[in-house]
């Protein structure tokens, strides 16, 4: 309990340094005032609106009232939606999710059997096949794998929808070209540790002792190389949240990551500095559950 408590009181500082970045990185990108007005606006009515956002304040007055208002919530009003910032942001928020979620789902289905399959027959011709199309999964990119996916489903076979979300048909061909490459890494991590439990000496002795293949693998083996195999599906999918940006701009998904993109292009600051800190939060939670299923997984580690 202490260890969470810190680790929650360390999360403050943290998300102070990136406010501080964030709110730099919006501030050197140039005056969004230009972006707000119609293009005959006087430069009476440019200064006014300039002074109501608070814009002719120094930087550090801005900086105060950036962290004052993004404590309580208030991101400011985003000119594009004409809505509070954060609201829009959570409101594409669970598109997001239900994306990482599936995409995570295909991953582990795909990587825990292809792993352990391609350990324990290690050097065989399932192995080399297992392994090397682990490094194709992990080498395509996204967009590249989204397209080719979008022409042969959609356009050729006219199985799938090519974007938008709505029903589950929607969702398979973002999800399995966000899992893919997510499933690669999983597969080869899966080998890996597996590979080094296999030839340890308690399940050299469970073998001795006439205990079946299966039951060794699964039970003994297995469990014990879940420990980094949850520790990555959980920084995956914290990378996932904000990571989809290539993958919902493809597929026109309707989750945080167009939403930034969108926001970028129009200059849209308050949903771009809304968005980050979404993002940033998601990310240190879920850091944080990751290393309490990693202590929970096993007790003889010590969190300090």
């Amino acid at each position: 309990m202490n260890y969470i408590v810190r680790r929650i009181l360390q999360i403050i500082p943290v998300l102070f340094i990136i406010s501080f970045i964030v709110f730099i990185l919006v501030f050197i990108a140039g005056d969004p005032v230009a972006l707000m007005l119609p293009d005959d606006a006087t430069q009476e009515e440019i200064e006014q609106l300039r002074e109501s956002l608070g814009l002719n304040e120094p930087f550090y007055a801005q900086y105060g009232n950036y962290v004052f208002s993004t404590v309580q919530g208030d991101f400011g009003e985003s000119f594009r939606y004409g809505q509070d910032a954060l609201s829009v942001v959570l409101e594409r928020l669970p598109a997001t999710f239900e994306l990482a979620i599936a995409a995570i789902v295909i991953a582990i289905m795909i990587a825990i059997p292809f792993g352990v399959w391609s350990a324990t027959k290690q050097n065989s011709s399932i192995d080399l096949i297992a392994t090397g199309a682990a490094v194709v999964g992990k080498a395509m990119p996204n967009f590249w794998l989204g397209i080719m996916l979008i022409l042969f489903f959609s356009v050729m076979l006219g199985v799938l929808p090519v974007s938008g979300r709505g029903s589950f048909a929607h969702l398979i061909l973002p999800a399995v070209t966000l899992g893919t490459g997510i499933a690669a890494e999983m597969t080869r991590l899966i080998r890996s540790s597996m590979l080094e439990i296999l030839n340890q000496d308690y399940i050299r002795t469970a073998k001795s002792k006439g205990i079946k293949s299966l039951q060794v693998i699964y039970k003994h083996a297995f469990r014990n190389a879940l420990i980094p195999f949850v520790t990555i599906t959980a920084l995956q999918t914290s990378t996932l949240i904000g990571g989809a940006l290539i993958t919902e701009t493809v597929f026109a998904w309707p989750g945080i990551g167009q939403l930034l993109i969108q926001a970028v292009n129009t200059r849209d600051m308050a949903i771009v500095q809304a968005c980050v800190m979404v993002i940033a939060v998601i990310v240190i939670l879920m850091n944080l559950l990751a290393d309490i299923i990693y202590r929970i997984l096993d007790p003889r580690i010590k969190l300090k």
